[in-house]
């Protein structure tokens, strides 16, 4: 999604946000939007400092099972961060999560931008009431200024006799740091042991990421450790920000599946680091990172 192509749909974005998810404009985010925890000028290099994290939030529990938003909007928080990437989040999906809409939720409290991209959207629970989905989001203080939520390769979960069949749930924005364009993508590819489902949504995301000019991150459970072979045409144009820390389970990690990956020509890591934290399943990671303008 180049932003000269689909800079022109944000009106229309705007107003299918039921399709999209929502994006949410709080009333103090444009100011707080201008000044990033890593720093408000260029850096060494005439770099634009951006710290972004990837977090799955296991719906609003935690490593107990307890769903409890209070302590993972405390964990988000404790970031710092200006864009983030969520999986596991639900939107009115079920009892699991008290049929609130966390994306939304989520967004007011840290007083921050948002994009849903739902893999799943469902008909009302009772009639007239908002569709049950389940998907993928960013959170930023950036503007957002295009979103789109992209069709991979999937195999259901809400199918009981599923084949591999394009889907939606890969989302991407558009967000201006400092009026350079960049292009975050936040996915959730599939947790089989058989990595053939896998090895379709690489492919899928690396020709969707191709269509893109400028700085591209990827947030993003990838149910594949760093070395799995399904992963490995990822880091042809990618480079893995390793925190050097394992990320799942939440209780004594034992892999890595959670990822930031960043554009080698246009992103430079300065430091990546995975936070201790029981507020999900998953440990977030967290990355600083530097945007070349060209």
């Amino acid at each position: 999604m180049s932003l000269r192509r689909r800079s022109s749909r944000v009106p229309q974005l705007l107003l299918a946000a039921s399709l999209l998810g929502a994006l949410l404009a709080p009333p103090a985010a444009a100011t707080s939007a201008r000044h990033s925890p890593s720093g408000a000028t260029d850096g060494i290099g005439g770099g634009l400092p951006l710290r972004v994290a990837t977090y799955n939030i296991h719906a609003g529990a935690g490593m107990d099972g307890v769903f409890d938003l209070d302590r993972q909007t405390a964990e988000l928080r404790s970031l710092n961060a200006d864009v983030i990437g969520l999986q596991e989040v639900d939107r009115h999906w079920g009892s699991r999560s008290e049929w609130r809409d966390l994306p939304g939720e989520l967004a007011r409290r840290l007083r921050m931008y948002v994009s849903f991209a739902p893999i799943y959207s469902l008909d009302p629970a009772e009639p007239g009431g908002p569709r049950a989905e389940y998907g993928v989001a960013v959170l930023s203080r950036h503007r957002i200024v295009s979103a789109e939520n992209h069709e991979i390769t999937r195999l259901s979960t809400q199918d009981p006799n599923p084949t591999p069949a394009p889907a939606p749930g890969f989302g991407e924005v558009v967000v201006r740091v400092r009026g350079l364009p960049v292009h975050v993508y936040v996915t959730h590819l599939d947790y089989r042991p058989d990595p053939a489902v896998r090895v379709a949504q690489v492919a899928d995301t690396r020709r969707i990421m191709a269509e893109d000019r400028g700085p591209k991150i990827l947030l993003g459970d990838l149910n594949a450790e760093p070395a799995a072979p399904e992963l490995a045409p990822l880091w042809r144009e990618l480079t893995d920000a390793d925190p050097g820390a394992p990320t799942f389970p939440a209780q004594d990690p034992v892999k890595r599946i959670d990822f930031v990956a960043v554009s080698k020509d246009r992103v430079g890591v300065r430091r990546a680091w995975v936070p201790e934290s029981l507020a999900s399943d998953h440990r977030a990671v967290v990355a600083d990172l530097l945007l070349r303008r060209r």
